[in-house]
């Protein structure tokens, strides 16, 4: 498709009543929107992998409009619908609530998009799309206890601070929870990243965290909750988050995060390239693995196409990643490194990733090129 061609098919689709989550898929370069987005978002280097909880500044971020400046003093958090009572509470009130930090690594459904060919036209992650905190807050099944939920409520409506436009259609961010999801004991508004307030950037004051599920679950800026009777159809539950195979197709919606596991690159970077370059001898490969499923059960590592078990170290929690290791001589040469994690499940990274319209759920196995000098 020439560049005029592919100006005049995206005008058409902006003119339709009703557009896909994201724009026609390129083979091309990156856009100039596609570099916006990359510019105000960003991932997490892979070298943070080392560590088991991801400092605030390293985890990813992604936003969707702007980040809203909140003033938590005059703040309230509304909870009504199909309750028995309406709630409006403060955070001075929320903060005498019962607690409870939970260890959550976040994943953007989207990432890994960028790898795919035609590239749908977004966010344009690689890999590194991804991070783990200790969130701490009011458990989301203590106020919906408090509020009381009427039966036959079917969902639990989140919106966000965050407005803007996408698809054509103005919105506040926002998101629904199948009512048996919600009521989970471990899903948190939280308050609190890594022992200190959230940061603008994470939701502050408060975010929704829901663990096992892609990032876009856990709706950030937290403004209502809404208990519903009946199936949440906001853009971004609707329209956007859907695994297609074509923009004519309705889809299917994400949910958990598909199991995946990430190797920290040995060695040292070539800046532009990143190539990596190590020493002959002995090196520890080493990364994370993480499921939305449950326990990752096994982390196979392939260097130039064989495959060694790593050694899978404890978890921090049901639904934080886990340490793999596996100590490697290195010969001189050029070396392709790899990592593969199965879970409880049985479900194993794919060798080749599946396409699909809006680039979500990548979870294709992670390949290192190393030079070994």
């Amino acid at each position: 498709m020439n560049y005029r061609n592919q100006q005049s098919t995206r005008k058409s689709a902006e003119q339709a009543p009703v557009l896909p989550a994201t724009a026609v898929p390129d083979s091309g370069p990156l856009t100039r929107e596609e570099l916006q987005l990359a510019a105000r978002n960003h991932s997490m280097p892979l070298e943070a992998l080392r560590r088991e909880v991801t400092p605030p500044g390293l985890h990813y971020v992604l936003t969707h409009f702007d980040i809203p400046d909140l003033d938590a003093s005059s703040w309230h958090l509304r909870i009504g619908g199909a309750v028995e009572r309406a709630l409006e509470l403060s955070m001075a009130a929320l903060r005498r609530d019962p607690a409870i930090t939970v260890p959550v690594t976040l994943e953007c459904a989207g990432n890994g998009r960028s790898l795919l060919e035609p590239r749908p036209l977004s966010q344009p992650w690689v890999l590194e799309a991804v991070g783990t905190a200790h969130w701490t807050g009011v458990p989301l099944a203590y106020l919906l206890g408090k509020a009381g939920v009427l039966p036959h409520a079917r969902e639990v409506v989140f919106t966000g601070a965050d407005a803007g436009v996408q698809g054509g259609v103005p919105q506040h961010y926002a998101r629904s929870l199948p009512i048996r999801e919600a009521l989970r004991p471990d899903v948190v508004l939280a308050y609190r990243m890594n022992g200190l307030d959230l940061p603008p950037q994470h939701g502050y004051p408060l975010r929704l965290v829901v663990p096992g599920w892609y990032g876009m679950a856990s709706v950030k800026w937290l403004q209502s909750i809404e208990v519903v009777r009946a199936p949440f159809a906001g853009f971004q539950q609707q329209s956007a988050y859907r695994y297609q195979e074509s923009a004519d197709d309705a889809g299917t919606p994400v949910t958990r995060i598909r199991v995946r596991s990430l190797m920290v690159p040995p060695g040292v970077p070539d800046f532009f390239t990143r190539q990596r370059f190590l020493p002959a001898g002995p090196v520890m490969l080493e990364g994370r693995a993480w499921s939305g499923e449950g326990a990752v059960t096994a982390v196979d590592v392939g260097i130039d196409g064989t495959w060694v078990p790593a050694h899978l170290e404890k978890p921090a929690g049901g639904f934080a990643w886990r340490r793999w290791s596996l100590p490697w001589v290195a010969d001189p040469g050029e070396h392709v490194l790899a990592c593969r994690a199965t879970d409880i499940t049985g479900a194993t990274q794919p060798l080749e990733q599946h396409w699909n319209y809006q680039g979500m759920g990548n979870n294709v196995v992670q390949q290192v090129r190393v030079t070994v000098e």
